[in-house]
């Protein structure tokens, strides 16, 4: 099963037949750098993503030796000098900057970064909006924005809120060092280290793929109000989630199936 995304070489994507996509960064001669071009295929796609047909979880990866390695250079000068205004909401909640990491975690489906080689600056910010972050324990990563005089600024603050603790993520963020796949396991940054993180990461997918994806959307609705919301909030939206998966159909299957001791029939929302 394919689905194709707006056309544009900085990027690939497939759909497998299980629900499963791969999202690829493909500016592999540049290290995955983050240009204009670059920026407006990951919003396209975002926007081609949320709605599609048969997506049931999504994984996140860059090809050749990085999975991205921050704004580029080149068109750093010029993209900042016509940024126009950051504070205008453009994307909801989020300008377009912002909307890049963002959107991963509005996705109504679980998002699994594969990080490898260099995950710099704004590439660090990406995956930081996936749900499930693997890296290779080799994988060099930073907080790169300080270095040229700039903050992060495409969900940052947010988004690692409750991963990492408070302290080593303003230490990383004053002093932009680099850092290992296996300290970012250590400190928050990665879920998991492997030494091959696209085939754990599509293994990990296949098996969320398997899972009841009304109950998977569910649960990632929960996480997503979790953050913010208060408490009684809280409870009353598991409560109302609750009630109605109870009863239908994927919840019968999903119940049926163990049963049985067969695969799962599922059907997409």
């Amino acid at each position: 099963m394919r689905h194709d995304l707006p056309s544009n070489d900085r990027i690939a994507f497939a759909l497998a037949a299980d629900g499963v996509g791969h999202l690829k960064l493909a500016r592999a001669d540049k290290l995955n750098a983050l240009d204009s071009a670059m920026i407006e295929a990951l919003l396209a796609a975002g926007t081609a993503l949320h709605d599609m047909p048969g997506l049931r979880c999504l994984v996140l990866s860059g090809e050749g030796r990085a999975f991205c390695a921050g704004l580029d250079l080149a068109s750093m000068a010029s993209g900042l000098a016509n940024a126009g205004d950051l504070a205008a909401r453009t994307h909801g909640n989020a300008n377009s900057f912002q909307q890049m990491a963002m959107q991963f975690r509005k996705l109504p489906v679980p998002v699994i970064a594969a990080i490898h080689g260099a995950c710099l600056g704004g590439g660090l910010q990406i995956a930081a909006g996936a749900d499930i972050r693997i890296a290779a324990p080799d994988a060099k990563l930073s907080v790169m924005e300080l270095r040229w005089g700039i903050v992060p600024d495409m969900g940052h603050f947010a988004l690692w809120r409750g991963l990492v603790r408070p302290d080593l993520l303003r230490e990383l963020t004053y002093t932009h060092r680099e850092f290992s796949g296996e300290e970012a396991l250590a400190m928050g940054f990665a879920t998991r280290c492997d030494a091959d993180p696209l085939a754990c990461a599509m293994a990990l997918a296949t098996e969320i793929a398997a899972k009841s994806p009304t109950a998977i959307r569910a649960a990632k609705a929960l996480f997503a109000r979790s953050d913010d919301e208060a408490t009684d909030a809280i409870l009353l939206a598991e409560a109302i989630e609750q009630q109605r998966l109870i009863g239908s159909r994927n919840q019968i299957e999903a119940v049926a199936s163990q049963m049985a001791k067969r695969p799962a029939d599922f059907v997409d929302p």
